[in-house]
């Protein structure tokens, strides 16, 4: 029986529903009700589908889940080695919130510190990150000093030279300067600093709450150098950030003040009569955008994803929440467009990247999220910017920031990514000093094999072993099949690796996890192979095995490995005879890949006239794959295994692998010139 209720009230519905069961209590009985009428037993809204498939309908999918789960793409701490020198300076924003303090309490409760921004946000759309949580730094409390020292000890490990704190001063009065003062007199804290001063007025804007005045500021002359006088102490630290020998200060609106050239006069002036020197007087283009002589300032610092108008695609998101007045943009956009304004600056700019940005966290149901930001995408951007400051003779780069945690735009490890951003800074330092890094000249061959049925996986050994290449195997697999599996892949003594996965995505899912891993280890080209049996169908193992034909048979393999490596453009080869008509076999997967486009961000063609690598069998290039290794996906987001023969999220997957290689610049081909047979595909059903 089809659901009666509209889409929008079933929305509503669903919205109260999650909100309820996560906030607020519920008498047992109601919610028992609800839960019977509206979702199974695991959360799951399951209004009915076709027998067989998975369960459709408007809603998504799964109405909660944890909230620190691990994304795919999840990286672990890990020792590394950095290049000496680094290639630039490498300077975080950080935000020193993270401590009570008793105006906050008086403003916004007993308690209050950032981290009550952070814990209180919800999502609002599919596949929305939040709330964002931190890892293993823990919710932390920045009076305590050990805090500030692990936190430098990261940022050394990973090529952050220095952090730029806010500072905060009203008119002779401090906030927030506990952390600070901590730093500054423990001398065994090893990271260069500098300050900003954060100089906007204190109200109750940043939340949505209107525009009441919390702290005002009291500009004068006398507060110039009241001002000027009390960061000196900070920027007499041997430990103080310094261009060309001179510490640097940062104003982060310049335009608020009255006359910011008188003022930037009064403080070059005191800092050369009391022994500071000569000082460096940058400000952040955070909303003001003049060049910085127009101030009395020396540099400016870029500060995305501020100064910067991509276009809105909310409308485009699937809203979990209908009552949403936010704002969702596109990461990759922004930082496009951000990038060629700084790159084309006529006066000194620090160039800066951000990692990511969503401050749903302020401003509850009404935030601004980029989406489409990733590790790897931040990665390039944090390339594209050292090379741009070495080219520009700066040789300083800033990132927006260290612990933004309540606007997204994070470096510290969290509980979803864990130190997959802290990594991607490592990996673009040592990219950014080393372009043309020496290849390895042993020529191996790397094969992602998803193994559930064990007699099938010996089988495929032997055909491989059969080839005349070298073999490399990422082999996946169950928990319950684990040791099964690593001993037959010792008794075979090939050149392997074995990842336990769970019992979800079926071979989708670990593949992704394992290209993961081999995408950030280097690797350049696999073959994704799989256990196919296909136990609904009589002739599974004649389609394994015509798929194997194409792949790897009578030196199909070496001829096919060595293709990709003569022709950078191509992304994917298909076995001969699989790629077959998107329309012909789009069952219940129709929505399912339509919604997976709009995730990962690829523009949705005429599906009609697209084709997929039917059976899931291929050579691919990862680098051609990173629209769906980008997408923030976790396990939670593939079904629960009920032995569904469409309309999941592995089947979306499979059909949208050769439109993300597209998507990406690269070609897709068929591993040997289509025979011209006109027969019907005989390993599906068309429907």
């Amino acid at each position: 029986m089809a659901n009666p209720l509209s889409r929008r009230l079933r929305t509503s519905l669903f919205y109260a529903l999650r909100t309820a069961f996560r906030l607020t209590p519920m008498p047992q009985g109601t919610r028992d009700r609800l839960r019977e009428r509206f979702l199974d037993t695991k959360g799951h809204w399951v209004p009915e589908g076709p027998k067989g498939q998975a369960p459709t309908g408007d809603l998504p999918r799964r109405p909660y889940v944890r909230s620190d789960e691990r994304a795919i793409g999840y990286v672990p701490y890990e020792k590394g080695e950095l290049p000496d020198p680094l290639p630039a300076t490498l300077v975080a924003f950080y935000l020193p919130q993270f401590h009570t303090i008793p105006e906050n309490d008086a403003w916004w409760g007993k308690g209050f510190t950032e981290w009550r921004n952070v814990t209180r946000a919800l999502p609002q759309f599919e596949g929305h990150d939040q709330p964002k949580l931190p890892g293993e730094l823990g919710f932390y409390d920045l009076r305590n000093v050990e805090v500030m020292h692990e936190q430098a000890r990261l940022a050394r490990e990973y090529g952050i030279s220095a952090f730029c704190f806010y500072f905060y001063w009203f008119g002779g009065k401090t906030l927030l300067e506990t952390p600070l003062r901590n730093w500054l007199n423990d001398k065994t804290i090893d990271l260069k600093f500098c300050l900003c001063w954060a100089n906007e007025k204190w109200t109750r804007t940043w939340d949505g709450r209107g525009g009441e005045l919390l702290l005002d500021q009291a500009h004068s002359d006398d507060d110039d150098f009241a001002f000027i006088a009390h960061v000196a102490e900070y920027m007499r630290d041997p430990r103080y950030l310094r261009i060309d020998g001179k510490p640097v200060l940062m104003v982060y609106r310049p335009g608020l003040l009255p006359d910011m050239r008188a003022s930037a006069s009064r403080w070059r002036a005191w800092c050369l009569q009391n022994g500071v020197g000569e000082i460096h007087l940058a400000y952040a283009q955070s909303f003001d955008s003049a060049k910085p002589r127009d101030f009395g300032l020396d540099s400016a610092v870029a500060f995305p994803p501020n100064q910067s108008q991509p276009r809105e695609i909310t409308a485009d998101v699937g809203l979990i929440n209908p009552a949403y007045e936010g704002k969702v943009l596109d990461w990759r956009e922004m930082w496009a467009s951000h990038f060629e304004r700084q790159r084309t600056a006529e006066y000194p700019l620090h160039i800066a990247v951000n990692p990511c940005w969503d401050n749903e966290a302020r401003r509850p149901g009404a935030g601004r999220t980029f989406i489409h930001s990733a590790p790897r995408r931040y990665r390039d951007a944090l390339i594209q910017s050292i090379q741009q400051a070495n080219a520009c003779d700066m040789g300083f780069v800033f990132v927006n920031a260290w612990n933004e945690w309540a606007e997204g735009a994070v470096l510290e490890p969290t509980a979803r990514h864990g130190f997959a951003y802290l990594q991607a800074t490592r990996d673009a330092i040592k990219a950014a000093a080393a372009p043309d890094r020496a290849v390895n000249a042993e020529k191996w061959r790397d094969v992602v094999l998803h193994v559930w049925y064990v007699d099938v996986f010996e089988d495929m050994l032997e055909r491989l072993s059969a080839q005349d290449s070298h073999w490399r195997l990422t082999v996946t697999t169950t928990r319950e099949l684990a040791e099964s599996v690593r001993s037959t892949l010792e008794a075979r003594g090939m050149e392997h690796r074995l990842l336990v996965v769970e019992n979800r995505g079926r071979d989708i899912l670990p593949f992704l996890t394992a290209a993961h891993h081999l995408l950030s280890e280097g690797v350049e080209v696999v073959l994704k192979l799989h256990t196919k049996r296909s136990p609904h169908r009589q002739d599974g193992d004649i389609w394994r095995n015509d798929l194997l034909n194409a792949l790897v048979a009578d030196g199909n393999g070496s001829r096919l490995g060595a293709t990709f490596d003569a022709r950078p453009g191509l992304g994917l080869v298909a076995p001969v005879g699989h790629t077959q008509p998107m329309s012909y076999y789009w069952g219940a997967n129709e929505d399912r890949v339509r919604r997976l486009l709009q995730r990962i961000g690829v523009a949705t063609p005429d599906l009609m006239e697209e084709t997929f690598v039917s059976g899931s069998m291929f050579w691919v290039r990862l680098e051609s794959l990173r629209p769906l290794l980008d997408a923030d996906l976790s396990p939670s987001d593939f079904e629960d295994e009920r032995g569904q023969l469409d309309g999941t999220l592995a089947h979306a997957i499979e059909r949208v692998f050769g439109l993300c290689v597209r998507d990406s610049g690269y070609t897709t081909e068929e591993s040997a010139p289509p025979s011209m047979s006109s027969a019907p595909y005989r390993f599906a059903e068309r429907g």
